[in-house]
Order: C-alpha cells, then sequence, then structure tokens
C-alpha cells in the first residue's frame, strides 16, 4: 500500500491499484491525501504534456516543508488520469 510521509506523520495513503505511476512519480487520489497538512503555494510549473501544476507546502509539527506537494488541477487529455492527484517530493518519502 503506497504511502507518503514526512516527519514521521503519514500525508497520504492508498492501494496500490489506486494511485498513478507517471514519470517516476506517485501520483495519489483525492480521497488519499490528508489535506491538513498542505497550505497552498503560489509556485506553478508548466509541463508541455501534463498542463500547469499547483503547488502545497507541507506542513507538520510547526515545521514546513516548501512546495513538496503538486497537483495538476486541469490535465491535459494525455494526463487527464492524474487530474486532481497529488505527488510529493523535497524528502517526502513515498514507499
Amino acid at each position: 500500500m503506497p504511502k507518503a510521509v514526512w516527519n514521521g506523520t503519514v500525508l497520504a495513503q492508498a492501494g496500490a491499484d489506486e494511485v498513478q505511476l507517471v514519470e517516476g512519480n506517485v501520483y495519489f487520489p483525492p480521497e488519499a491525501v490528508d489535506k491538513t497538512y498542505l497550505r497552498e503555494s503560489q509556485t506553478r510549473t508548466v509541463c508541455p504534456w501534463k498542463g500547469t501544476a499547483s503547488y502545497y507546502d507541507v506542513a507538520v509539527n510547526g515545521e514546513v516543508n516548501k512546495d513538496a506537494a503538486w497537483v495538476y488541477p486541469v490535465a491535459k487529455p494525455e494526463a487527464g488520469h492524474i487530474a486532481g492527484y497529488v505527488a510529493y517530493w523535497k524528502g517526502v518519502q513515498v514507499e
């Protein structure tokens, strides 16, 4: 069962058949993500085939990991299967 952990806290957890694997990143469905640890960031990036990503800071126990999560709220057709799904990086352990 894939899960994302940072600072000793589980941020997301889902069944192996519920996540999406894209370019080596695990994308968790929205219902598998504990949004209490996410803070909206102003950061945006553009991928030519996925679309515009919006980022979140991850905040746990008073510590903040800037832009450690991202989502494609509206993905391009080729990446429609990850629209709304959340992925992590920057020290967040995904196992």
